[in-house]
């Protein structure tokens, strides 16, 4: 007995009823998930070929294949009626390829600037509306600093984060400073207008700063990564105690920052 939703012959078993709820929700999950990987292994197949491929009527194949085609991750040519994978898998597939690619080429670059300022050094990438941090390095004088990897933190009150919501298309950055502004201490700057204004100034002079925004005691310099097409896929950022990295100390300190980004933006392919 598979598992085709047929009508079951006189005196044979009844076909097993279809699960429902989440248990539902799962199956079309693994079977779409499966619609993929066939795709994958096959380079097209028609609906039949599929529904044969998961034991599953033609009408539940069709069903599948609308869904994810609406998404983008399967297309269909129309003169052939076949299926092939779609562009959205594509999109799925470069974008973890960045963040991938970023770590591993920007672990020597992170270790170095570690190594020569002796404070933490993260790489962060965009999340939806949040910096995510993907890379870390310490440097001698951070052994007992926090660990920053897998964080996620807010765009606004970060180095890395003002990098990153700086150099967005304009409407995205406009509709992500529309939302309200959590404040974290006294120097968060919430703002829009002051914002405004700071991300300009990243952009002309090619980092942010951010002392005790995010936490009381923490200071911090970014500058952006970028790709080879020109796009910022990143921020490489030095971090620590605001009695070290004092107002004084800030601009070498940025200096070395964007030496760090340049290199890491050049083995990431940009200016070639």
């Amino acid at each position: 007995m598979t598992r085709k939703e047929s009508q079951a012959e006189p005196g044979t078993t009844a076909p097993e009823k279809a699960p429902k709820g989440a248990a539902a929700s799962v199956q079309s999950v693994d079977r779409a998930v499966s619609v993929l990987e066939i795709l994958a292994r096959l380079g097209e197949a028609g609906v039949t070929e599929i529904a044969d491929e998961l034991d599953v009527h033609k009408s539940t194949a069709f069903r599948l294949l609308g869904v994810l085609e609406n998404r983008g991750l399967v297309g269909q040519a129309k003169d052939r009626g076949k299926y092939y994978l779609g562009a959205g898998v594509l999109h799925l597939a470069g974008a973890a390829a960045v963040r991938l690619d970023i770590s591993q080429e920007g672990v020597p670059v992170c270790r170095e600037l570690a190594d020569e300022l002796g404070e933490t050094v993260n790489i962060a990438i965009l999340d939806d509306d949040v910096a995510v941090n993907i890379m870390q390095a310490r440097g001698s004088a951070s052994v007992t600093a926090q660990n920053w990897l897998g964080r996620r933190t807010p765009l606004h009150a970060t180095s890395s984060g003002k990098v990153l919501l700086a150099h967005l298309p304009s409407a995205l950055r406009e509709g992500l400073l529309a939302r309200p502004l959590a404040r974290f201490t006294p120097h968060t700057a919430t703002g829009t207008a002051s914002l405004r204004a700071e991300l300009e100034a990243v952009l002309d002079q090619g980092y942010a700063v951010a002392v005790e925004e995010l936490e009381v005691g923490l200071a911090a310099v970014a500058a952006p990564v970028f790709a080879h097409d020109g796009k910022v896929i990143g921020a490489i950022s030095a971090s620590g105690p605001v009695y070290r990295l004092t107002e004084e100390h800030l601009p070498e300190l940025a200096k070395r920052t964007v030496a760090a980004s340049t290199e890491l933006s050049r083995r990431m392919g940009y200016g070639f």
